[in-house]
């Protein structure tokens, strides 16, 4: 299944990826090059720690290239037209077992920030609120209890 990215993550990752590309393969490089200069290889710390950097360069980027290709950028919803909620929303809910009133920004995958209420659409409260309209109640069953909001307003 693709991973819902907002276009600005989306850009970000391709950002990331051509730093990483460029600028942090040659500093690899020349870590593998200076540890080299050491001297026997199979007793050199440096050059084993230089080859770890690389592997976990080479696996960071491979991650970012593989999510680059199977995502799904999600455009400008008409969502918000027709009052349901989406990814890039805030949703103001009501914990009608606590009364509080929280607000969730539905966000795509990697952008989530829990303590700043930005929750990912793939998550149970994010997936729970997709498509829901202001009124409906929505129950999300989480391993040790069951959380039943109210959505209370919906905006972009």
């Amino acid at each position: 299944m693709a991973k819902q990215l907002t276009k600005e993550q989306y850009e970000k990752l391709k950002a990331e990826l051509r730093r990483l590309e460029i600028e942090e393969r040659a500093k690899v490089a020349e870590r593998i090059k200076k540890a080299k200069e050491f001297g026997d290889l199979s007793e050199n710390a440096e050059y084993v720690e230089a080859l770890k950097a690389r592997e976990e360069l080479e696996r960071r980027i491979f991650e970012i290239r593989k999510l680059l290709e199977e995502a799904e950028v999600i455009k400008e919803t008409s969502s918000s037209k027709n009052n349901k909620v989406s990814v890039g929303c805030k949703v103001k809910v009501k914990d009608l077992e606590t009364n509080k009133t929280i607000v969730y920004e539905i966000v795509g995958f990697g952008e989530s920030d829990p303590l700043s209420g930005k929750i990912s659409s793939d998550s149970p409260v994010g997936k729970a609120l997709l498509d829901k309209s202001v009124g409906e109640t929505v129950e999300i069953n989480l391993p040790k209890k069951t959380l039943r909001y109210k959505i209370l307003e919906i905006s972009k």
